[in-house]
């Protein structure tokens, strides 16, 4: 495993990360149900490899995916860099409306007292004493700035977090927070079907030393094989929202996994590596976050960073696909 510093922080986070969305179950993931042993499976895992970043949120199952961390987490809190999030609540205590799902609304607030609360509440699912890293999970500007992050600050100087972050922010929202702190680490949606925010987002990243942690970046599984592209997902799954299902996608997407064989071949590797190596070497400071519950997945996931593709092999990946290429995908 390769190991990299969060931002301007003390903290050293493994390159790659653990995504524990699909652990909170619900209707937006449907074919699992995590158990407390399925999560002390996992963290087992992830120790095995050398993994020590682990991302969750309070809205992951509305709460499920911070309870079963906690209670895996049990006697090993330090070996890990846990990173939750706040904005997203379902407290009905004000906010702007986000979505309901589950028989819960779920609002965003970035206002300081619900800041403060998200990370007490969160604290309390975790069964821990502090939050390594806490992202602001949607950017909104109807709070100011400076009071979301004079609240973070201060929750870092009572030692209830250590550091904080953005996700699907601008890059312009990372300028506005670093006037007022020092953000460590931008979470955001980035994938060779979808990479231009990440690219914009590069430069100011490099400019203010944060770690850029990219999710997506398998496109919820279509990128893995083409027999993936034979699944079929409720209508409340959020696979099932991806463009990539739409018929006309159909033959681009065997093409492409058809060019990529080759380079597949050449380097000992799956197509989910060959993918998350041309992300991660899309940038130096990038953090690939990959959502993952099998062993085999995990180690698949290590097996990234021994994978170096050329600039050639690089430009050959993505000339496969840009014609279907979109700027923004919206799930």
């Amino acid at each position: 495993m390769k190991y990299q510093k969060l931002g301007n922080s003390d903290i050293d986070v493994s390159r790659i990360s653990l995504g524990t969305w699909g652990l909170g179950g619900g209707s937006v993931w449907t074919d699992f149900n995590s158990s407390k042993e399925d999560a002390v499976k996992l963290l087992d895992t992830c120790q095995k490899y050398g993994i020590n970043y682990i991302d969750t949120a309070p809205v992951y199952g509305t709460g499920e995916s911070e309870i079963l961390l906690g209670k895996a987490l049990k006697g090993r809190r330090d070996a890990f860099v846990v990173q939750t999030k706040c904005s997203l609540n379902w407290r009905n205590e004000g906010g702007n409306f986000h979505y309901n799902r589950d028989g819960y609304t779920v609002n965003n607030d970035t206002g300081a007292k619900a800041v403060r609360k998200d990370v007490e509440d969160s604290l309390k699912r975790l069964q821990t004493d502090y939050i390594d890293s806490i992202i602001v999970h949607y950017v909104c500007k109807d709070w100011p700035v400076e009071e979301t992050v004079t609240a973070l600050e201060q929750l870092k100087k009572e030692g209830k977090i250590r550091a904080y972050g953005l996700s699907n922010s601008q890059p312009s929202d990372l300028t506005a927070y670093d006037q007022y702190g020092d953000v460590s680490v931008v979470q955001e949606f980035f994938s060779i079907l979808s990479p231009f925010h990440g690219r914009e987002y590069f430069p100011v990243c490099e400019k203010n030393n944060t770690v850029f942690q990219v999710y997506g970046v398998l496109e919820e599984g279509f990128l893995t094989s083409p027999e993936f592209l034979e699944k079929r997902f409720k209508a409340t799954d959020i696979r099932s929202r991806i463009p990539w299902c739409e018929e006309k996608y159909r033959k681009p997407l065997l093409d492409m996994f058809e060019a990529w064989k080759p380079l597949c071949e050449k380097h000992g590797c799956s197509y989910a590596a060959l993918v998350e190596a041309w992300a991660l070497a899309q940038y130096e400071n990038l953090n690939l976050l990959v959502g993952m519950r099998k062993e085999s997945s995990v180690a698949d996931a290590v097996r990234r960073l021994d994978v170096t593709l050329s600039k050639e092999e690089m430009e050959f990946m993505e000339d496969a696909v840009r014609s279907i290429q979109v700027p923004v995908l919206d799930k």
